[in-house]
């Protein structure tokens, strides 16, 4: 289980280029649970996924996941519990490294370093089988360097390399965002498989409306720092991506209220 509680971070503080980011997000993530997270520009939802990551300290807040409290974790430890993908499709692997060589590292992902052969006949047939199931027809090519790959095929086995020895914690940062709309379809059809099969607790930020209504089970939206709507359950299932398409325009109309009166009070003192 992900425990957040009153998260808070303000970038550059005390400047004109202050950013209130996080300004006490809390949200608790049952296990096995599928959490997307939607909102406009700057709502902080990467800044959310970052904070869980440990990317940058917090200013205020808690995280406690699988019944650790890793506040104060650094970036590199958090990852023997966390797998993630990142938007771009070349972040997460090592492009001059070999299929193979990139999948070995992610099977020992939280294993303490030693001597021995790295790719075992063994574990290069556990990773034929593996990478067979993306039906990409990699599964011929371990020896090839993923920096050779299409944007697609490097996402779908950075996926599987994120969740090669099921993490507590799946983050995907808008893992779709940078693909043609067929690599991204597969990259979801191989996402949606992952975490059912392994029953992953992940939490999935997404500015595409279809992944939002038909990903998951539960969703919450953000904006300004702050989580604004959380639905679960029947609820979640009933949502459409007009019901969203709706909660974002009224979003906006509340801004433009907003920036309204504060240029009516300026005016009035001027």
């Amino acid at each position: 289980m992900l425990d957040v509680r009153d998260l808070r971070k303000t970038f550059f503080p005390d400047t004109p280029n202050e950013v209130r980011a996080l300004q006490g997000v809390s949200c608790q993530i049952l296990e096995g649970s599928f959490v997307v997270v939607i909102g406009t520009n700057g709502s902080g939802k990467s800044t959310l996924l970052n904070a869980v990551a440990g990317t940058f300290p917090l200013d205020a807040g808690a995280i406690t996941l699988a019944g650790q409290d890793v506040t104060g974790w650094s970036e590199h430890r958090r990852a023997a519990l966390i797998g993630r993908v990142f938007q771009n499709p070349f972040s997460g692997t090592a492009p001059g490294m070999t299929i193979a060589e990139n999948l070995a590292m992610a099977a020992r992902r939280g294993h303490r370093p030693g001597l021995g052969w790295a790719l075992p006949r063994r574990l290069r047939d556990a990773f034929a089988d593996r990478v067979r199931s993306l039906r990409m027809g990699l599964e011929d090519r371990l020896d090839n360097e993923i920096g050779t790959l299409s944007g697609g095929q490097r996402q779908a086995l950075t996926l599987l390399m994120a969740t090669w020895r099921k993490p507590a914690l799946l983050l995907l940062d808008e893992h779709t965002a940078a693909l043609d709309p067929k690599s991204a379809e597969q990259v979801i059809a191989l996402t949606h498989q992952l975490v059912t099969h392994d029953h992953l607790t992940t939490l999935m930020v997404t500015h595409a409306m279809s992944q939002a209504v038909n990903l998951g089970d539960s969703l919450i939206m953000m904006h300004r720092g702050r989580i604004i709507h959380a639905l679960a359950g029947e609820d979640k299932r009933r949502v459409r991506a007009e019901d969203l398409l709706a909660r974002f325009d009224e979003v906006r109309r509340m801004d433009q209220l907003d920036a309204g009166a504060a240029s009516l009070l300026a005016a009035n003192y001027m």
